[in-house]
């Protein structure tokens, strides 16, 4: 209406409806880069294999995703800003730079060393293996949550910021939320876990579990994988914090200073989509007739996996030695191929893995293999979705042995 009691023409001066955003707010952002061979300019695409590219088909079609995060690849201080300009343009990412000290400290020291660790059930020990706390770790942590939640503000000023949904993801960020709702009392606020939450009983054994627990709950939902997550952290706060939670018809909540706070289990899910659209890929098929005749009269097992502590890796190999020990009949034909992902962090603990895993793979084939035949195959990464499809539509069995872990795709893309 531009004069009271006079309606303008709809068609003409209509304003435009707020457009619903969806921020997504993550350590690394969903992204491959790097630079041209040729040229030596920078490339980047979106990582297929990602879990947070893909959500974005998640959403109703009129939402607009953005990402906030870190990038995957160090950038020269001189090509920063460029390279920001061109991810916020043409993929929707507001990229941070985190100082390399800082990320040192923040990402490979509290994050992988020492959160991951603890919420996987295993405590620091003493000794020269870099696990126990170090709170200058913890001051890194705290500033580069910190400097996450500058960039997500940025993102979120605007008239319309009622319409902004920022949903945090993972361990990394989880001081976040107390940075944003400090500056922000309006927004949105959701958080993820995507790995386990541990029991009261080991999570209190870290000396900053008060600052956790109370940053976790600025958000306005907190999502877990399984209700044994949930009733962990909810046990958490009870025996920490002294706060209980309600139920009510399914739904179950904590009050906080005045606010609610949601708590939900919500499973991550596959892409089907996208992983039938890849199968019926002329490569994906041409790969998987190759491994077929490649193991023609084999039996195959597959496996796949990141490099990580709680996989399983060199426990599976073990297997696979017994198997071949106590089954005669099955040497020379069965063939476990192992497919590890490159590891997230850098240290001596994921060398120690793979020498390990190497050396029992190693003894297992020097033992039962023969002219032709390899019982393990150990390929270690990157291997693309499509050589991984192939893997899986080629493979009798799918071997997934974790020792500790949150939600495992692999059999739900299996099978």
């Amino acid at each position: 209406m531009k004069v009271s009691g006079v309606i303008s023409d709809f068609g003409e001066d209509q304003q435009a409806m707020p457009r619903k955003r969806v921020i997504i707010v993550s350590n690394q952002l969903p992204l491959r880069a790097w630079r041209d061979s040729v040229s030596n300019e920078w490339c980047f695409e979106f990582d297929e294999n990602d879990l947070l590219a893909l959500l974005r088909d998640a959403f109703p079609p009129d939402t607009e995703v953005r990402y906030v995060g870190t990038l995957k690849a160090d950038v020269d201080t001189a090509d920063q800003e460029e390279v920001a300009q061109v991810l916020h343009d043409k993929f929707s990412c507001e990229t941070i730079f985190l100082p390399v000290d800082m990320r040192n400290e923040f990402y490979h020291g509290f994050c992988k060393h020492y959160l991951w660790p603890l919420f996987h059930y295993m405590m620091p020990m003493t000794g020269n293996d870099g696990g126990r706390f170090d709170r200058s770790q913890w001051m890194a942590y705290v500033s580069a949550n910190r400097i996450f939640a500058d960039k997500v503000l940025e993102v979120t000023d605007r008239d319309d910021e009622d319409e902004d949904h920022v949903w945090v993801h993972d361990y990394h960020l989880m001081a976040l939320p107390t940075f944003l709702r400090r500056r922000s009392n309006r927004v949105k606020l959701g958080f993820f876990l995507h790995s386990p939450f541990p029991s009261s009983d080991m999570y209190k054994t870290l000396p900053v579990r008060d600052e956790i627990l109370r940053a976790l709950l600025n958000c306005d939902l907190i999502g877990f994988h399984t209700f044994d997550y949930a009733r962990h952290f909810l046990s958490s706060c009870r025996r920490i914090l002294g706060l209980h939670s309600e139920s009510n018809r399914g739904h179950i909540a904590l009050e906080y200073y005045g606010r609610t706070v949601t708590i939900k289990i919500l499973p991550a899910g596959i892409h089907m989509g996208q992983l039938e659209s890849m199968m019926s890929e002329e490569s994906t098929l041409r790969m998987a007739k190759e491994l077929k005749h490649k193991y023609e009269g084999k039996i195959m097992m597959v496996g796949v996996d990141d490099l990580d502590l709680f996989k399983g890796i060199p426990q599976k190999f073990s297997a696979m030695g017994e198997l071949l020990e106590t089954n005669q009949e099955l040497r020379g034909k069965v063939v476990l191929v192992q497919i590890t992902n490159p590891a997230r962090s850098l240290g001596r603990d994921v060398q120690q893995l793979l020498d390990e895993a190497n050396s029992i793979a190693k003894e297992v084939n020097n033992k039962y293999g023969e002219p032709g035949y390899q019982p393990i195959v150990f390929l270690k990464g990157p291997v693309t979705t499509q050589e991984k499809l192939a893997y899986y539509a080629v493979a009798e069995f799918c071997v997934v042995t974790p020792v500790r872990d949150g939600m495992n795709l692999v059999p739900y893309k299996y099978t």
